[in-house]
């Protein structure tokens, strides 16, 4: 295939198809004329009329490629949007949070007016200990309530901050930190995972001799085990907050302006330095709200859960900023799905009613790979919508959703975007949208998604091809801080002002989006460009198989060889049966070009602690190469049980 035709080939066909149900639709915050309406009346009036402006804006859009302004002239405060004002409008009582602590029992509701009292009281800790408008803030916690307030309290004090997952490495830290330049770090003394405790103080700790910014440090008491504390720089969160006043008028909200820095954060930085991806304040929040409001249908009796962890920017934009700006009630949970037994997540539905749920395709084929008895352990008939993020869901594992969590019943929401975008992009909307399992379907109201192939072009239905965006969104990225060329070397140097994703997609006869997977994990065989996400949906296909994971290794006779890491359900063994239906199986599903040249069985596949698998790593397995950085995976161990397994079954042929 010539490149200068589809930059990639699309081969699996999925044919089956979900209509709204008639009562969803009649209720459904979205409605079909959301998709007529013009984007700069749309943007407009989702501006004015879902947040509170301290001085309304004067301009929508300043566009100045790659650069965007939004609500140009409003000044505003997003702690004032995401508290103050529901607790003005009597709605104290609401629960902002319901919050679940890993160990079995200790759980607590947390209402909108407590919100706001204990984001004050730590607003004025901060403001004692120097933060100010503009200082830099780093927070470097579990999913306890004190992050998100940590999280309000800098917005309210006009504090920029960065939030670094709770399972990095001391390396990373410091790398952000540094990067930054924060003054003040806020952590805890340990957090819990699986029932053992992690280490933060100590990681921070370490972090910090190579952090010269840094002059103040909060510890939040979380285990209350005994941790370092150095004299003058370390204070608890318990200690910094004794004796705060509590009350709004104590701490006023900082009038910020549209576009001041609301936080930066980092993208994981797979094989070079980390990118600071910057957040702004007026266009940020109207983004997340409004996609917020209308992918989710939430309603005021909503309790809605985001099963992510906020040191993502799923966790960012859909637990902290837009649901609290639209005033839901939210669940927070600090553990692993799986601690003490693989139905806490079913658990937590069932207790707190969780009508909205939205979690990662990784914690789907987990549950999977499980076993659907745990979910019938629990009642899960409050649920009424479904959400998948962080890459393409495979359409084995969005039936399996949909039947097992949804009661065959539930909608799902299939939505892309990215750290960069703020916001969801690409998504089905509830009650509208005709649901097809592994499509992301249409572009959010307002937004213009195209696919095109390597020259520029945009490519017919049913090709394959770079997602790119031609118009400016209002959660859209304002640059990587400090780095004016990386920024525009990595979004606006292929197609000039338009936005190069780095994602593969094709848009079919319908005018639905289907996600391919990164750019980079394209295998080319033979000539024909093939996507990781096709070969792995069609090996999930096959009854037996729980999980999947592709990649390309060198062949000297086709370019790349397909491998593929299987996950058997019921922790199955693998057999040179097995492995001969499984290629037999993909070559009926796509065709013979995309049989796997190798399949390693393996009982996990390496993910990040966000649930992401890095095929680079198996990458280097394929290739027989050294590993490359393994700090952000959720167990080491995986991935050198991989390596053996992989030897294992090469000294076998």
């Amino acid at each position: 295939m010539s490149p200068d035709s589809h930059a990639i080939e699309t081969m699996l066909l999925e044919e089956r198809r979900y209509e709204p149900p008639p009562e969803f639709a009649a209720q459904a915050n979205a409605q079909p004329d959301l998709y007529e309406r013009d984007w700069r009346e749309l943007w407009e009036t989702e501006g004015r009329e879902r947040l509170t402006w301290f001085q309304p804006f004067t301009e929508l859009l300043e566009w100045e490629p790659p650069y965007a302004r939004w609500y140009v002239g409003g000044t505003l405060n997003v702690c004032f949007n995401c508290v103050d004002r529901h607790v003005e409008a009597g709605n104290g009582d609401k629960v902002a949070y319901h919050w679940e602590g890993e160990p079995a029992g200790e759980r607590y509701a947390l209402t909108f007016a407590e919100l706001q009292r204990e984001v004050v009281r730590f607003a004025n800790a901060l403001r004692g200990l120097g933060v100010a408008k503009g200082t830099p803030v780093a927070i470097y916690m579990g999913m306890v309530p004190e992050l998100p307030i940590a999280m309000l309290a800098c917005a309210r004090l006009g504090a920029p901050h960065t939030v670094v997952f709770g399972g990095f490495s001391a390396d990373a830290l410091a790398d952000r930190v540094n990067d930054m330049g924060c003054e003040v770090l806020v952590t805890q003394d340990e957090g819990w995972r699986r029932g053992t405790p992690v280490p933060l103080k100590r990681n921070a700790d370490e972090a910090l001799e190579s952090c010269p910014s840094v002059g103040r440090v909060v510890v939040l008491q979380r285990t209350g085990s005994a941790v370092s504390m150095r004299q003058g720089r370390d204070v608890s969160w318990q200690d910094a907050v004794s004796g705060q006043p509590d009350d709004s008028a104590s701490c006023p909200c900082e009038p910020m302006d549209a576009e001041d820095l609301l936080y930066l954060l980092y993208t994981s930085g797979t094989t070079a330095k980390p990118k600071g991806i910057v957040h702004t304040t007026a266009g940020y929040l109207v983004g997340v709200a409004t996609t917020h409001h209308y992918v989710f249908d939430v309603k005021p009796d909503s309790v809605y859960w985001c099963a992510a962890d906020i040191g993502w920017v799923t966790g960012h934009s859909y637990i902290v900023y837009g649901p609290l700006c639209n005033g839901t009630t939210g669940v927070l949970y600090e553990g692993t799905p799986d601690y003490p037994d693989k139905d806490r997540w079913w658990e937590i539905v069932e207790r707190y009613r969780v009508d909205i749920l939205y979690t990662a395709p990784t914690a789907i084929r987990a549950h999977m790979k499980w076993g659907p008895e745990y979910a019938q352990r629990h009642d899960l008939s409050s649920l009424r919508l479904l959400g998948s993020v962080g890459e393409p869901i495979n359409p084995e594992a969005w039936r399996w959703y949909r039947e097992h969590i949804g009661g065959d019943r539930t909608p799902i929401v299939d939505t892309w975007w990215q750290t960069e975008t703020g916001m969801i992009l690409i998504t089905p909307l509830p009650g509208v949208t005709t649901l097809k399992p592994g499509s992301a379907t249409k572009p959010f109201p307002g937004v213009d998604a195209a696919v095109y192939d390597e020259r520029g072009n945009e490519v017919g239905p049913g090709a394959g091809g770079y997602l790119v965006l031609r118009r400016p969104w209002p959660a859209m990225l304002r640059g990587i801080h400090n780095a004016h060329d990386r920024y525009v070397e990595t979004y606006w140097s292929r197609y000039g002002d338009v936005y190069f994703a780095g994602d593969g997609a094709r848009v079919d006869e319908d005018g639905d989006f289907w996600l391919l997977g990164r750019v980079d994990d394209v295998m080319n065989v033979s000539g024909h460009r093939i996507s990781t996400i096709e070969v792995e949906s069609a090996l999930v296909d096959h009854p037996h198989v729980a999980e999947a994971a592709v990649c390309g290794r060198a062949d000297p006779q086709t370019g790349q060889a397909i491998v593929a890491y299987v996950t058997l359900k019921g922790a199955e063994e693998g057999s040179v049966a097995m492995l001969e239906e499984l290629r037999d199986h993909v070559a009926r599903k796509i065709g013979p070009i995309a049989k796997p040249a190798n399949v390693v069985f393996t009982p996990e596949l390496p993910k990040t602690r966000s649930g992401k698998i890095m095929r680079r790593l198996l990458r280097d397995v394929a290739e027989q190469r050294a590993l490359g950085d393994t700090t952000t995976l959720a167990d080491p161990t995986v991935v050198e049980e991989i390596q053996q397994r992989a030897e294992a079954e090469k000294s076998a042929e």
